[in-house]
């Protein structure tokens, strides 16, 4: 069904879907920015994908454009199985189009994304953060980033030091214990 919307697409849009690609069943569309909007609307209106998974952002550093978008859509109409991503890439500095008129589950995904990474969304109601606390200066996913992270001034909020994993309550014990008894969670029942 997703092949059938590459070429409801394509027929469209024609020189806008810049190439598509398959892998393992799996469908994309890489298509211009400027008609990205667009084609969501006739992706959600016309192909019935009613449903918008996820919405993610890829930093290309040193290659140009920087950003990628990444839309994950799927649609529980039609008997379902129906999965398709679009992708559009775009140079530092712009903003793009939140689609959160389209799917409103978007608001969150789009507030992730910028809260991370630092890309804006025009028209996006709510561009507050959702991860890290009002006021942080900086995007932790961008690859300039440093791993070590950065020096925080606000000790009572986030810390400098390494976390310490060992016996942490997301770390599963080394142990020949059924899978039940290694979950970190299990521990606290005792």
């Amino acid at each position: 069904m997703s092949a059938a919307s590459i070429s409801s697409l394509q027929d469209k849009f024609g020189d806008s879907i810049l190439s598509t690609v398959e892998f393992r069943g799996e469908h994309t569309a890489i298509v211009e920015k400027a008609k990205a909007k667009e084609i969501f609307q006739f992706c959600r209106d016309e192909l019935g994908f009613d449903y918008l998974i996820d919405v993610s952002s890829l930093d290309n550093m040193g290659e140009d454009p920087r950003w990628e978008m990444v839309y994950e859509l799927y649609a529980l109409s039609n008997g379902g199985k129906n999965h398709l991503r679009i992708k559009f890439k775009f140079p530092e500095g712009e903003k793009v189009e939140s689609v959160s008129d389209l799917w409103p589950t978007a608001g969150w995904h789009e507030r992730e994304v910028y809260d991370m990474m630092g890309i804006e969304f025009e028209g996006l109601a709510d561009h507050r953060r959702i991860l890290m606390w009002e006021g942080y200066p900086y995007f932790p996913l961008r690859k300039d980033f440093p791993l070590a992270g950065r020096p925080s001034e606000m000790p009572d909020v986030a810390f400098t030091d390494r976390a310490p994993l060992e016996g942490g309550p997301f770390v599963t014990s080394a142990t020949s214990a059924s899978t039940v008894h290694r979950e970190p969670r299990s521990r606290d029942m005792k």
